[in-house]
């Protein structure tokens, strides 16, 4: 079997989503995605990565990966070439799958779990729909009123949010209320009053549901060290899951800092490139969740050694979501095929929503937990209307 073309695809509505075809000689094609800065990583598809990967072997999934991350600018990063090598990555296990007529976390390994909790990551139905991603832009308060304005909801109607939450099973949310005083003081300080502000929601919550419902607090890597720590200690008396990315996470030993200040585990991190820091992370117990987005880190084949690694070091393992459709089935792949799953992040207000106009099949989520896709390969392909649509543009690479 032998690679043929390449194909990518950009929509003007998804600016920053990049979903890849990897067409073979078998009739085969795999299926793959990622993240943020389209164009770029579709330059660096067809510019650099296509006259390495046509004509060869498909099945050759490790061979392949060392290839397209061998390049200098390409390591231990989630840069250009990083989330080019993941979308092409998960396209070619998908390919494996469909060759075999398995799923993809078959292939993996196998099953370790029949179900796999879910938490709901509280974003509202815009948050992807644009071509900015700046932390406060993107919530689009107030511009749409779809049946899952989670956002909103943490926001200005926390209690009735975990409410709802919980009426659906689910028994994890995370939630970002420090990012407006992060952005307005460039992450340097806060004020008691803006410190007061963002424990509202979490107040709210305790007041509502007591401990029903575990909180994870996302702070998208936006403050300096001292704040971080300040924050942290205001927000213990609430019992928290977890605190994702208080800091820049680029300094282990900062990381490590902040991790002992704190009883509340300390995750990391989807911003990660490669297994390679995150080992510099575990060395110095900085992180007690490892946490991998599959679209941004080396795809499939780099999620299941970050996994293995985070195992090695008795930490648990909690794939990413917040982007788009498939990176969010390959994590769901991952999930199933690891031991030291811990739970899966979802944003429902995508699997219930705009998935469904982009994908053919979304997993089944019920309950507070999603199971395993049982077609082959990822078990999912873009929907024949994607391929009709108007702000639809594509690129493809042939020998």
């Amino acid at each position: 079997m032998k690679i043929t073309a390449i194909r990518t695809f950009r929509v003007q509505e998804f600016a920053n989503v990049l979903w890849v075809h990897v067409e073979t000689d078998a009739g085969i094609t795999g299926l793959g995605e990622t993240f943020y800065g389209a164009g770029a990583v579709e330059a660096h598809i067809h510019d650099t990565l296509a006259g390495r990967l046509l004509g060869q072997n498909p099945l050759h999934i490790e061979a392949l990966h060392r290839e397209m991350l061998n390049l200098p600018m390409a390591q231990s990063s989630t840069g250009v070439e990083t989330r080019a090598a993941s979308a092409i990555d998960i396209a070619l296990w998908d390919i494996f799958g469909k060759l075999c007529g398995l799923p993809v976390h078959q292939m993996l390994g196998g099953q370790c779990w029949e179900r796999v909790r879910v938490y709901n990551t509280c974003a509202g139905t815009r948050y992807v729909r644009t071509s900015n991603i700046k932390p406060v832009s993107t919530w689009n308060l107030g511009e749409s009123d779809g049946p899952y304005e989670d956002l909103d909801g943490f926001m200005n109607r926390p209690a009735e949010l975990a409410e709802s939450l919980l009426d659906s099973g689910i028994t994890a949310m995370k939630i970002w209320p420090f990012d407006p005083a992060a952005i307005e003081n460039k992450g340097q300080f806060i004020s008691t009053q803006q410190l007061k502000d963002a424990l509202k929601p979490f107040e709210a919550i305790r007041r509502a549901v007591g401990d029903r419902m575990e909180i994870m607090v996302e702070f998208h890597s936006l403050w300096n060290l001292p704040t971080a720590k300040r924050i942290a200690k205001a927000l213990e008396p609430y019992d928290p899951m977890w605190f994702e990315d208080p800091i820049r996470m680029n300094s282990p030993q900062a990381l490590a800092e902040y991790a002992r200040s704190t009883p509340v585990w300390t995750c990391a991190s989807e911003t990660l490139g490669t297994r390679f820091p995150y080992k510099d992370m575990l060395d110095r117990d900085a992180a007690h969740v490892v946490m991998v987005d599959l679209c941004w880190t080396g795809g499939l084949t780099e999620a299941r050694k970050i996994a293995a690694l985070a195992d090695t070091y008795h930490r648990p393992f909690a794939p990413h979501d917040c982007i788009g459709p498939v990176g969010f089935i390959a994590g769901i792949h991952a999930s199933f095929s690891q031991p030291n799953t811990l739970i899966q992040e979802s944003v429902r207000a995508f699997y219930r929503g705009w998935y469904n106009e982009l994908v053919t099949a979304m997993p089944r989520i019920e309950g507070g937990y999603v199971y395993p896709m049982e077609g082959p390969g990822l078990g999912v392909e873009l929907l024949p209307a994607f391929f009709e649509r108007p702000d639809l543009t594509s690129r493809v690479s042939t020998p």
